[in-house]
């Protein structure tokens, strides 16, 4: 008898078909007309965007855009080759450039997406006889690049230095290490204590890489995340980030000053087999990126607005993933996956939304409401988001 490749995913199946049919459906949810970085019409109706991940609001800026607009007009709307063959423009050079004077390194390394810059600087770094340490907690993308580099994955828990020293105490000294951790993390919001697992990392002789996906542009005195704002910067030996945050695009990145960094251009695959950005991308990256480098006001008021979010729901009772606000994501804890997907259709429909996030995609097994907030949210509307969850927690006996 032949066996149905989409067998192995009936209980994926049955388990969304178990989600309350008179609920909005959390995984197809369509943007009609986005109006600006924080409104877009969705079913009709006018909505606050409260979970886009547009941290810098970087999406509708005008310098951004024009520069876009005048790449497809010189350049065509794509490359059609991947960056070792045709698709290197000079201005994937420029942004290159950008971005090492941005976190003043000495290479910077540009992808296609986020995810593919983690998958291919980690699955080229350590291979079969390497040994790749991760945060328990950390992104799909790490895990996918852990298992197609075939390295030994190692796991520790989350935000432990103890647990880290631990697991690199039992490995073999004579292995190439490679720990791994994020500045933030995307689904609780929670802050890494970088110079911790940076000394543990170094006590054993393991290089690190930091992902600053989620803290670029707002953490640091200058924006540069995490590792900046904790001054562990000049030990970190590789940064990864992406342009889909705060940027307000779409790529992926690596910066690195290891004097052998650039080698990885001949070796990375997903590097040398996929077709490169399109020169509307990369110009709006490389103006944005610019942008980031003067851009404390915004992150001022970035923080501001994370704060109040924050503050306001705490207040209300609602149970959130961090104590205090740690970044401009806020994570609403729900007891089941039944309320918490009522509870995100109702916000929908009264005109706000955010991220759902289900297990296994969260850590621990939470139900999670996840906000994220905008340089470009105004006070009001941090307001009609607190009084909306008030409002629905309420009625669902969630506070």
């Amino acid at each position: 008898m032949s066996i149905d490749l989409f067998d192995k995913f009936d209980p994926i199946i049955q388990r969304r078909d178990q989600l309350p049919k008179e609920a909005e459906n959390p995984f197809a949810v369509q943007m009609e007309k986005v109006l600006s970085q924080t409104v877009a019409i969705i079913n009709g109706r006018e909505t606050i965007l409260c979970g886009t991940n547009n941290y810098m609001g970087q999406t509708f800026d005008q310098e951004a855009m024009d520069a876009a607009k005048e790449a497809v007009d010189n350049f065509g709307t794509g490359t059609t080759g991947s960056r070792v063959l045709n698709g290197t423009y000079n201005s994937h050079i420029e942004l290159e450039d950008a971005l090492k004077e941005f976190y003043g390194t000495e290479h910077a390394m540009v992808f296609s997406t986020g995810y593919l810059a983690n998958l291919g600087i980690i699955s080229t770094l350590a291979g079969r006889d390497d040994y790749i340490i991760i945060d328990a907690d950390s992104h799909a993308s790490i895990y996918d690049a852990c298992q197609m580099g075939q390295a030994n994955i190692v796991r520790f828990k989350h935000n432990s230095a103890e647990d880290l020293e631990k697991r690199l105490r039992r490995l073999p000294e004579n292995v190439g290490k490679l720990v791994i951790v994020e500045g933030i993390y995307s689904m609780l919001g929670d802050e890494a204590p970088l110079p911790e697992l940076v000394a543990v990392s170094k006590k054993f002789g393991a290089s690190i890489i930091v992902d600053e996906a989620h803290s670029m542009g707002f953490c640091g005195e200058t924006g540069r995340g995490v590792a900046q704002a904790q001054g562990v910067e000049k030990d970190v030996d590789f940064i990864i980030g992406t342009f889909s945050k705060s940027v307000g695009t779409v790529g992926g990145f690596c910066v690195s000053n290891h004097p052998k960094f650039d080698v990885l251009r001949l070796v990375c695959r997903p590097y040398m087999f996929t077709a490169s950005l399109p020169p509307s991308v990369v110009a709006s990256a490389k103006t944005s990126v610019k942008q980031l480098m003067h851009a404390g006001n915004r992150a001022a008021v970035l923080w501001e607005n994370s704060r109040a979010l924050h503050k306001g729901l705490k207040d209300a009772g609602f149970k959130l993933g961090t104590d205090k606000a740690e970044s401009p994501i806020t994570a609403v804890c729900i007891d089941s996956d039944e309320v918490c997907t009522f509870f995100w259709s109702e916000l929908l429909r009264s005109g706000v939304y955010v991220n759902m996030a289900l297990p296994p995609a969260t850590p621990s097994g939470l139900n999670l409401l996840r906000c994220s907030v905008c340089a470009s949210h105004t006070p009001e509307q941090i307001q009609t988001v607190v009084a909306t969850f008030i409002e629905i927690g309420k009625k669902l006996d969630v506070i």
